[in-house]
């Protein structure tokens, strides 16, 4: 029997782009590294107003710079994603809250879909640049992750309950009791210490205290086409 395997969680909202990034790394080493990897859906809007924090795209010349960021981070990661063309409107007008409660819905009834689901929803609105706030929306990508339309609906129907709700502010104010003031955030639990690590870019120190070797962002024998 091999040594059991460490808990790592992963807090994120979809409306992110680089919790897109940490989400597909750390999908691709759970396996190999041996981790318990746990898919926390937050909510983005309410970790930055707990913080004080206000988006990176805010400051003119962030958003400048974090359009190429996120480009060139796209070809190295090998993840398809692509600015929406009406950023403020999609990203910072709309909102991501029907989507992080459908998440969170997923979780509580079939947590074997979050990671589908979840990466269908940034397919939408980070790759090909469509809704993710509307019902039928939501639908599309649950459907397209494998849900059927029965379940989906079902689903979606939840999105409003008490339970639904307070499981996901539950779950964003853990992680603004871990430190964030912005997504992703990894939490790693090792020998009875806890690492917050924000951000994408933080997987090779990650690889590190779990005692792992980091092989770049696509690890041999991983199929990271998407």
């Amino acid at each position: 029997m091999g040594p059991l395997p460490r808990t790592v969680e992963l807090f994120y909202d979809v409306l992110s782009p680089y919790s897109w990034l940490a989400f597909e790394i750390l999908c691709r080493y759970k396996n190999i590294w041996n981790v318990n990897l746990q898919l926390c859906p937050s909510l983005i809007a309410g970790i930055l107003k707990d913080s004080g924090n206000q988006p990176p795209a805010m400051l003119p010349r962030k958003a400048v710079y974090m359009k190429e960021d996120i480009k060139r981070l796209g070809h190295h990661l090998q993840v398809p994603i692509h600015f929406p063309k009406d950023f403020f409107s999609t990203i910072l007008g709309k909102g991501s809250l029907t989507a992080m409660r459908f998440l969170t819905t997923v979780k509580l009834e079939h947590p074997e879909m979050l990671e589908k689901v979840s990466r269908e929803l940034w397919m939408r609105v980070w790759s090909r640049d469509e809704d993710i706030t509307e019902p039928q929306s939501v639908l599309a990508a649950a459907e397209k992750a494998g849900m059927s339309t029965g379940q989906a609906r079902g689903l979606l129907e939840r999105v409003s309950t008490p339970e639904v709700k307070n499981q996901l502010k539950e779950t964003t104010e853990a992680a603004c009791k871990y430190g964030a003031f912005g997504l992703p955030i990894t939490v790693a639990h090792l020998d009875d210490k806890t690492h917050m690590l924000f951000g994408s870019d933080r997987m090779e120190l990650l690889a590190h205290l779990l005692g792992e070797k980091w092989m770049g962002p696509v690890p041999p024998a991983v199929n990271a086409r998407l």
